[in-house]
Parts: structure tokens; C-alpha cells; sequence
């Protein structure tokens, strides 16, 4: 492996993290410029980003047949990887700020571990425990300050659940999907999932939503196509090339920059600063989830 391949994998990596990163950003920006529901939000997010993801799964359509299964297990992982865990993220990012939101999504590597022990017989080493124990002991303090009887902070935790839910269902789909990303293709698998969580989100937009709701000032277009694709299409492709030119292990290091990223630029654009006990909570989370995700040499 040639330096230059291997910095442009490092490249890659670091470009789509940040990509990722923003995108709980953007929701939040969203939802400020304009009174605008999750249903109509992520109903822009998947119809803008939706082209991109047919022409992906046109281009790499000579991949080989598909079973009868795989394509129920694409339609299945679709609507419970990308649809639901999207949803649940868009609602709970109305109640608590995008720092903490990206914090909680960052724990669906440990809860992997978690699923793979009741469902798979995979029990977890020293390390994993070592690393769940140090990850849910940072959740417990980021959300410590605000586990308080005033109905604000209940529904700061109502939010925090409803992520909590959404990082589970991505956990269930990354546990789920390994053995059929292997048959079908990451890209081609990526292309159709994305697809299949479409269609619900445009059935739920017409069910509960006017045309109307799709009268929106300029500056909240261009937001959800920032956020379709430069934090939804682009960062696929990129982090697909980082993986296979650095691997796994190296990205998930990398990776670690997700919340970092997140809670600067929630500082930054939306003044949403971290308390003391977020900032030394979220450092625990950051580091139980690299002690679970990075192998020993």
C-alpha cells in the first residue's frame, strides 16, 4: 500500500466524519429558521438526497443477481437502519442540543456488542465490558444535569430516549446486515436500502402533512439541500473509500471526531456550549466506544 493511497484514505475518513457531523447541525438549524416538523424535514432530507442513490444503484446494477431473501432483508434493514433510526433522530434532536444528540448516537457501537451477546452468542471480553462500563458511566453524567422534575428537562429526556432509539435501530441493522452486505455489495446494499427508506418517509409526509408544509423560505431549502447532500450522499461514498483504503480500526479512531465536531459547531452556529459534566461525560463516551472499536496490534 502506497503512502499516497493511504493518506487519501485519511483523507477520505477525516472529510466524511466532519460531513456526518454536521448533520445534526443542520436539523437543528432547521428547525430555527422556520417552524417546520420532523415529518416535513425528513421528508426533504430523503427525496433530495433520493436521485443520487438511483443513479448509484444504476451504475453498479451488474453486481450479480439478488435472492428473493436478501431482497427482503434490504427492504426490512431499509425501513428499520434508515427510515426509523432517521426519524427518531429528527424528533429527538427537537429536544436536546446537537452535541448531545451525536454523543448518544456514538454509543451504537457498544450497543452492537450488547446484540451480539443476546442474539448471536458472541459474549463480550474484559475489554468490551471495561469499555460499556466507561461509555454508559459518561451517558449517566452528560445527562446527570438534566434529569430534574421542570417539564423542560423531561422533555430533554424524552429527546435523549428517542436518540438512545435511534443509535439501537442503526445497532440492529449494522448487526443484521453484516452477512447480507457481504452477498449483495456495500455500495449496491447502501443504494437500495436508502431507496426502500424513501418511500415510507413520503407516505408518512403525505399522510400527515399538507402541500403547504412545503412552503418554506429560501434559507430552509437550501439547508435541507446542504443536508441531503453534502452531510447524507457525499459522506457514503467517502466513508466506504476511507474503509477500504485505511480499513475499520483505523476509521473508527478517526471517527472519534464525530461528536467533537458536532459539539464545536453546535458552539459555534447554534451557541449551544457543553456543561462541565457534558464535557467530561461526553469524553467518557468518546473513549469507551475507541477502547470497543479500535483492536489491540
Amino acid at each position: 500500500m502506497s503512502s499516497s493511497y493511504r493518506l487519501g484514505g485519511i483523507i477520505f475518513a477525516l472529510a466524511g466524519t466532519i460531513a456526518f457531523a454536521f448533520r445534526p447541525v443542520l436539523i437543528k438549524l432547521g428547525y430555527g429558521a422556520h417552524p417546520v416538523s420532523a415529518t416535513t424535514l425528513l421528508f426533504l432530507r430523503m427525496t433530495l438526497s433520493l436521485p443520487f442513490f438511483l443513479v448509484m444503484a444504476w451504475w453498479f446494477r451488474q453486481g450479480g443477481p439478488i435472492a428473493r431473501r436478501d431482497w427482503l432483508g434490504i427492504v426490512g434493514l431499509g425501513l428499520l437502519g434508515y427510515y426509523l433510526a432517521s426519524l427518531l433522530d429528527f424528533l429527538g434532536l427537537q429536544y436536546v442540543s446537537a452535541g448531545v444528540g451525536r454523543l448518544i448516537m456514538f454509543l451504537y457501537p457498544t450497543l452492537v456488542i450488547v446484540l451480539s451477546t443476546l442474539f448471536l452468542a458472541k459474549p463480550p471480553t474484559r475489554r468490551e465490558l471495561a469499555a460499556l462500563a466507561i461509555t454508559y458511566s459518561g451517558i449517566a453524567l452528560v445527562l446527570s444535569s438534566q434529569i430534574t422534575p421542570g417539564p423542560e428537562n423531561r422533555l430533554f429526556v424524552f429527546g435523549a430516549l428517542l436518540i438512545f432509539a435511534s443509535a439501537m435501530c442503526y445497532a440492529v441493522y449494522l448487526v443484521t446486515g453484516s452477512q447480507l452486505i457481504k452477498r449483495v455489495g456495500s455500495v449496491r446494499f447502501t443504494a437500495y436500502t436508502m431507496i426502500v427508506s424513501t418511500l415510507p418517509a413520503v407516505l408518512q409526509f403525505c399522510v400527515l402533512e399538507s402541500p403547504a408544509a412545503l412552503e418554506l423560505p429560501t434559507r430552509l431549502w437550501w439547508i435541507a439541500i446542504v443536508l441531503a447532500t453534502v452531510c447524507t450522499v457525499l459522506p457514503v461514498f467517502l466513508v466506504a473509500e476511507s474503509l477500504k483504503r485505511i480499513g475499520a480500526n483505523h476509521f473508527a479512531l478517526i471517527g472519534a471526531l464525530g461528536p467533537v465536531t458536532t459539539v464545536l459547531a453546535d458552539f459555534l452556529l447554534l451557541e449551544g456550549a457543553l456543561s462541565i459534566a457534558q464535557i467530561l461525560g461526553g469524553g467518557l463516551v468518546i473513549s469507551g466506544v475507541l477502547l470497543v472499536s479500535l483492536k489491540r496490534n
